[in-house]
Order: structure tokens, then sequence, then C-alpha cells
């Protein structure tokens, strides 16, 4: 789907960017914590399926706070007093007079604050993996010391950009290397660290424990029960001290609100907006997965300068293009510099095209390895997701530069089909359930 266009709301001497999404009967404003670019987030396809998802129910504000993405820097340490109007100044701009207000993260005490100041203001509040003070109390013995915290900040900035942030915040999405890019790019987009740094002082600054019992708005508090980022004591805090809260403990380790169990996520939001759920089935097709990938990319760019090696990239594209379109493939999306496509029907032609890319790229001097598998994927518009791309994803981790490694779902299928194989046994995939056989493509 298109992203929204972005526009701006003045609020005092700030410009606050927003955007606008689907035409739903209520509105939710949606407040993603401590990293945002409005245009940026719209580059993730788990993003935009969660968007998506939401607006079947509502009409869906995003804006970037003060200090972050495409709205105005701050150069003057902000109160969260100041900066809650901005919601307001959004708002109008929009010509809502009412609305829900979610707050992930760091935007908790944004959106606590708001509907403490604006109960009028806010139809219902929703608080996702949120707290009401970044560190240690009397009666919050069990969160993080000012020391312990002024040490997660530094390691947070030590690799700011690079995106090895993500494994944290999205444990079962470690492996992804098309999510971590784009995840350090959404890092160098939001602030630099010299902003971001500026960010995390105001927020250790934050403390809206006190208003937690005088709320008078409907709220929901959600947290995933083994969330690897935020301590979910923080949410059983806010929810025993919330008058009327209804707290939803979900099963998870991931703190991305669009990695992990989705559906249970915002099915537990519509519900408590409307009343009701309304049911999601994904679409789901038998498939073959292919991952193609080069191999020390970065040592052939040293050898070969940024220019030829763009040459060679680009004839590398067409190539395995040539061999997908031969061979009845499907390209899904690049991946650095890899693919990821897929094929209908049995799996020899996905396997006859792997060992023509692997054949015709090495002819180039380029190595390429190749993984396979075959199973059950939820397609999502032009994307695919679910278990059997991971595990596709990490049978191509594990072949060796000029190899065709396939997971033992691949090569049952293909068993009489002409071609020979090595069992390499079983092992274990990061993040699969059991042990899985591999075999490698030998002629």
């Amino acid at each position: 789907m298109p992203p929204p266009p972005t526009r701006y709301a003045r609020s005092g001497d700030h410009n606050i960017a927003y955007q606008v999404y689907g035409d739903g009967p209520i509105d939710v404003v949606y407040m993603i914590g401590a990293l945002s670019h409005l245009e940026v987030l719209w580059d993730e396809p788990g993003i935009v399926r969660l968007i998506d998802r939401m607006a079947g129910f509502a009409r869906i504000i995003t804006m970037d706070r003060r200090g972050l993405g495409m709205s105005d820097p701050i150069d003057d340490p902000v109160s969260l007093h100041d900066e809650v109007d901005d919601i307001i100044a959004v708002l109008d701009a929009v010509g809502s007079e009412s609305a829900a207000v979610y707050g992930y993260a760091a935007g908790g005490p944004y959106v606590i604050q708001f509907a403490h100041k604006y109960p009028e203001r806010v139809r219902a509040l929703v608080l996702y993996a949120c707290f009401a003070k970044t560190t240690r109390a009397e009666d919050m013995p069990w969160a993080d010391t000012e020391e312990e915290r002024a040490l997660r900040v530094a390691r947070l900035l030590e690799q700011w950009g690079q995106g090895n942030n993500m494994a944290l915040l999205a444990p079962s999405a470690r492996a992804d290397p098309g999510l971590q890019a784009w995840f350090g790019r959404l890092e160098r987009m939001s602030a630099s660290p010299g902003q971001m740094r500026k960010l995390t002082n105001l927020l250790g600054e934050v403390d809206v424990r006190a208003l937690l019992p005088e709320l008078r708005v409907p709220t929901l508090v959600l947290h995933r029960r083994d969330d690897q980022l935020m301590d979910v004591r923080h949410s059983r805090y806010m929810a025993e001290r919330i008058p009327g809260a209804k707290y939803v403990e979900l099963p998870g380790v991931d703190s991305l609100p669009f990695v992990g169990d989705v559906e249970a996520y915002v099915g537990e939001i519509e519900e408590f907006l409307t009343g009701g759920r309304s049911q999601s089935e994904p679409n789901r097709k038998l498939l073959t997965v292919l991952f193609t990938d080069i191999c020390d990319g970065t040592t052939r760019v040293a050898q070969l300068g940024d220019r030829r090696w763009r040459d060679l990239l680009a004839k590398h594209d067409a190539e395995v293009r040539r061999q997908l379109g031969r061979f009845g493939g499907h390209e899904v999306k690049t991946i650095g510099d890899g693919f990821l496509a897929v094929f209908e029907g049995p799996p020899s032609p996905a396997v006859r095209c792997a060992r023509a890319i692997v054949d015709a790229t090495a002819a180039m001097g380029v190595d390429v390895r190749a993984g396979l598998h075959t199973g059950e994927c939820e397609v999502i518009g032009d994307d695919i997701g679910g278990m059997a791309v991971h595990i596709a994803a990490r049978v191509s981790a594990l072949a060796a530069p000029r190899q065709v490694m396939a997971s033992g779902t691949t090569f049952g299928t293909v068993v009489g089909s002409g071609l020979e194989w090595e069992d390499l046994g079983t092992r274990q995939l990061k993040g699969v359930p059991g042990d899985w056989p591999l075999f490698r493509l030998v002629a």
C-alpha cells in the first residue's frame, strides 16, 4: 500500500510531522516510542501489515515527537507538560474531537500525561510495554538503578545506526538481515546519537507514577510476558494503580509490536475499543522458498572498488532474474546482496533454478550460496511471511559458497527427479523448534 502523505501541525514554535491512514469510525493516535521516522516506518512490511490491520476498525493518526524523525529537533530541555500539547495540535489539524491514544515504550509517559491533562479528548488509553518511571524507586525495587540505565543507554548509543539493537527488541527475528538493515536505517533517520542522548536524558527524568491513580479514562495495559527489553513488571505496576484498567499479559519475547503474534496483540486492542474482534485469516499457500546470497561481498568490494562492484552486482541481479524467469520463480524482494523468491508446484524447478543461479554467477567470479525449504507460507500482498520463510533463511545461511542446500522437506518431495544429494544429517536451526535434516545438492 502507498504511504499516506506527511503533513505538519504547528504547536507553539514547533512543527510536528503527522500522517493519517484509514477511515475507520474510531480515531487512534499511535505513539511508537523513542524511535520514529514516519516515512521510514512504511519501508518495513511488518509495520505496514500492522497499520493496515488496525485501519480495519480505526483511523490511524501517527506522529513524530519533537526531536524525532521529521519533526523539529529540540535544542532546549522540554517537559512532558509542554510536549503533550503537540497531540492537541495534531488532533486539531485532522479535525478529531476525541481519540483513543496508544503509547508504546517511551511513548507511555507521554500519553499518560496527555490523558491526565486532557481527559475530555481521550476516548480510551492503550499502553503497551510502557513504564511510569525509568529507574528504581521504593515501590519499584526491580527497575534499573541509575547506573544500570546509564550503562544500557551507553551500549545502545555505541551501536547506534547499525541495527544491532534490534536483537534486544525482537529476539525472534534477530537472524533476519533485512529487518536489521531497516532497523539501523530507522535509528539513523530517527535521530543522531547526540540528539538521542538528549532525548534519553530527558526520559530519565520522567516520573508519572503520581498520575496513575488519577486517570479517569478507560485503559488497556498490554505486555508480552518474556519481553527482553521492557520488564513486564512495569506494566503490572501501572495496571494495579490505574482505576479500572484492563490488564492483558500475552505470550512472547518480542517488544516490537509488529514482530511475534501480532494478531493476538491487535485483537486485544480491537476488542477493547470496539467490543468485538474481526477475523483476519491470512492467505496461505504451499510454496518452495529460495534464498540466495553473495558470499563475502565486502571483500570483493575492497578488491574491485565501488564502481566495478556495482557493475558486477548489476550483472548478478540480471542473471538471477533471468534464471527465475526460466524456471518459473517469482521474485519477492532483494535482501542485501541476495534474493528471496518463491515457486509454486513441485519443488524440482526451484532446486534446478538454485543450481543454475550458483553456476551462472560463479562464471562471473561471484560466489553465491542458496537455501531452499518447502512449506506453508503466509502471503501478504506482494510479500510472504511465516515459519517457512525463516527456515529457508536459516538453511541458506548454513550453505557454503557455490553450494545449494535444502531442508528435508524439499528433499523429500524431489526424490526420483534425477537430482543427487549428500545427506548432511540433522541440525538445529536458530529460532526453529526441533532438529531438521539438511541436504547438499551434488548434481
